[in-house]
């Protein structure tokens, strides 16, 4: 038996006009694919990234009170490879399940690989809601709140790595630390 049809758009973030902003795909995916799938379609679009959303099943009816929004693993791929977290990738792909119509909630929880990420949609005041011209429904304006996971950080002693003081060209280090998950520093800097 084939694999279904995959229905899918291209979301641009960070815009509010066509063909301008960060460009990313969505694809809604009804069942898991393979890794080898995700990457070919990610190379194919040859866009900066290409989002995967698979829908979390319901819980049962008598858990379903504790966890009311939608959930949805979400897994983003450039041409080369995954990446563990991605931000207009989150952004199109929150834009483009509120838009879906697929469920009522204002809130989504995303199961990714940097933990979970949580998407608000918050309705904007603008003076009056402008009609579609195409089938007269007043088009509603909503903006798009991120809660991205925190990554845990662990005690540094920058005398490990010296060069790290010559990189920063005269600046002071107040503090060092380090990414638990990843190899990332996070430094802080007083300039004199």
């Amino acid at each position: 038996m084939g694999k279904k049809p995959v229905k899918y758009s291209v979301v641009d973030a960070f815009t509010d006009s066509a063909f301008k902003g960060n460009p990313a795909a969505v694809c809604l995916l009804e069942e898991e694919r393979d890794d080898e799938w995700l990457q070919s379609v990610a190379a194919e679009f040859n866009l900066a990234a290409t989002c995967y959303l698979t829908r979390i099943a319901e819980p049962e009816p008598e858990v379903r009170d504790s966890v009311p929004n939608p959930r949805f693993h979400l897994r983003w791929f450039n041409p080369l490879a995954e990446v563990k977290l991605c931000g207009h990738g989150s952004l199109a792909a929150s834009h483009f399940l509120f838009n879906s119509g697929l469920f009522k909630s204002n809130n989504i929880e995303f199961l990714t690989l940097s933990g979970v990420l949580t998407a608000k949609r918050v309705p904007e005041t603008k003076q009056a809601d402008f009609l579609n011209s195409e089938n007269g429904e007043a088009q509603r304006y909503f903006s798009i709140e991120l809660d991205f996971p925190a990554t845990p950080l662990a005690e540094f002693d920058s005398a490990e790595i010296p060069w790290i003081s010559k990189a920063l060209n005269g600046a002071s280090m107040i503090d060092t630390k380090k990414t638990t998950t990843d190899r990332d520093l996070l430094v802080c800097v007083t300039f004199t």
